[in-house]
């Protein structure tokens, strides 16, 4: 009884020891996701309220973070390559070598990633002044629109419930055959009929059922944006514009929003059924079926990001005009060809910069889980939580600023429409605000200066009557 009573305790201890080594193991986790978290919150009131100077700010943290991170990497790979004592047990001296290889191989990798970086913004210095007035009047609708802010949190938080639904019902198919005995002694279910296609069926929904709820986000932002950019008196604005969005989105829209998932749909599973073609025989093809799948593969992904492009300015002319899915499309496509050239150096100028937001979030959370693992000595592998924790911080930066980037895209295709029907003559006055018309006018200045006269026939001067927000 003794012994049993002993070695118990020992189990207990080791127990114990193991869960107080698993916190604070996750303690670095929780950490670096609180800060990234911040971080974006962080981003989103600068967005709010130095849109004017934001780009600038935002070049130059990117630059002293890159240049920063790397020298921070260089000197922890060699203050650790001078503190290795080659006395140390043959385990321990090992697990110091890797350590001392991964931080060489990062340092290598940041200070690749740091000069390609700085060539980008180098060359694109001068084009990187055209999104400040677009950014700034997006600025004002985060300031008349407070809860776009927290878009990200309701459509994670319905996907969430969605997902959680999904897995409760595929437990339920799983287990809706008939029971029996196989020869192991374990109970399996022999699904017979139509009912075993059932997972087919399920999987196809969830695809489309988080495609439509990612496209009700969508919808609701360009309803609300919409509603801020044709109101002319901002004091005449709904109460809450995102409720009254999603109210239009319930009584009138979801017809729409349900077709462009279809749409997005019907090219994802292609895709899908290719890649896992792929990887069932990957060895086994030869290097023209290898090349085949992965053409395929490519060019239903590019397909998919235009029609996903498409649909999103589709629903922000279905917001504006309540047409249709396929009218909505078809005048989205109509206004984006007239304003290529325009729609091309917005959106890479504007989802550069907001690039450059992600990458510092990520840079700084990095960092920030650098110097964490580097004194927590309990874990001495730091490739796998660092490359964690670095992709959960880019993708709660890109949940936020996704939102900045739609209300950007949304805001641009309301001016190109406003553009095309009033030219500030009376009776046709302009709803645009007076420093999206400025940053048009620079941009047509621009485009003169380099040579391209074909921004010349697009607008007109902005009259004197011009409303201004």
């Amino acid at each position: 009884m003794y012994k049993n009573l002993q070695k118990s305790m020992g189990q207990s201890c080791v127990i114990t020891h193991s869960n107080r080594l698993s916190i604070r193991l996750l303690h670095p986790f929780v950490r670096s996701f609180q800060c990234h978290q911040v971080l974006s919150m962080i981003l989103m009131v600068i967005i709010r309220f130095i849109s004017r100077v934001l780009v600038w700010i935002l070049t130059i943290l990117v630059i002293l973070g890159s240049l920063g991170g790397t020298g921070v990497l260089w000197w922890m790979y060699a203050s650790q390559r001078k503190s290795i004592d080659e006395n140390l047990p043959p385990d321990q001296l090992q697990v110091a070598q890797d350590n001392l290889q991964a931080l060489l191989v990062y340092s290598i990798a940041a200070t690749v990633f740091t000069v390609i970086l700085l060539l980008i913004m180098l060359i694109m210095r001068k084009r990187v002044a055209l999104t400040i007035a677009l950014f700034h009047v997006a600025g004002k609708v985060f300031i008349h629109l407070p809860l776009l802010v927290f878009q990200p949190f309701w459509t994670f938080f319905a996907l969430l419930l969605f997902w959680v639904y999904w897995v409760m019902v595929l437990l339920l198919l799983g287990t809706a055959g008939e029971p029996f005995v196989n020869e192991a002694g374990f109970v399996e279910f022999r699904i017979n009929g139509p009912l075993q296609y059932m997972w087919w069926y399920h999987v196809v929904g969830l695809i489309w059922i988080s495609e439509f709820i990612l496209a009700c986000q969508q919808m609701t932002i360009a309803g609300a944006v919409v509603t801020y950019y044709f109101t002319r008196n901002k004091g005449d604005l709904p109460f809450t514009p995102i409720l009254a969005s999603v109210s239009r989105l319930i009584r009138y829209h979801l017809g729409t929003v349900a077709k462009g998932a279809f749409i997005i749909t019907l090219v994802k599973i292609p895709r899908m059924i290719l890649m896992y073609i792929q990887s069932q025989l990957k060895g086994k093809e030869n290097a023209c079926a290898r090349c085949m799948l992965k053409s395929c593969i490519c060019c239903l992904w590019c397909l998919e990001k235009c029609l996903s492009y498409l649909n999103q300015n589709a629903y922000t002319a279905t917001a504006i005009n309540s047409t249709n899915f396929c009218t909505s499309a078809k005048d989205a496509l109509i206004i984006l060809v007239e304003n290529a050239l325009r729609v091309a150096t917005i959106n890479t100028v504007g989802d550069f910069v907001l690039f450059l937001g992600k990458v510092l979030i990520m840079s700084s959370t990095g960092l920030a889980g650098i110097m964490l693992l580097n004194y927590q000595q309990d874990y001495t592998v730091w490739v796998l939580p660092l490359i964690i924790v670095c992709l959960f911080a880019f993708l709660v930066a890109h949940c936020f600023l996704s939102i900045y980037e739609m209300v950007v895209d949304v805001l641009f295709l309301c001016f190109a429409i406003d553009t095309k029907y009033n030219d500030g003559s009376p009776g046709k006055e302009f709803y645009m605000d007076k420093v999206l018309m400025e940053f048009v006018e620079s941009s047509r200045r621009a485009m003169k200066e380099t040579g391209s006269a074909a921004e010349g026939r697009e607008l007109k001067p902005m009259a004197s009557g011009t409303s201004t927000a």
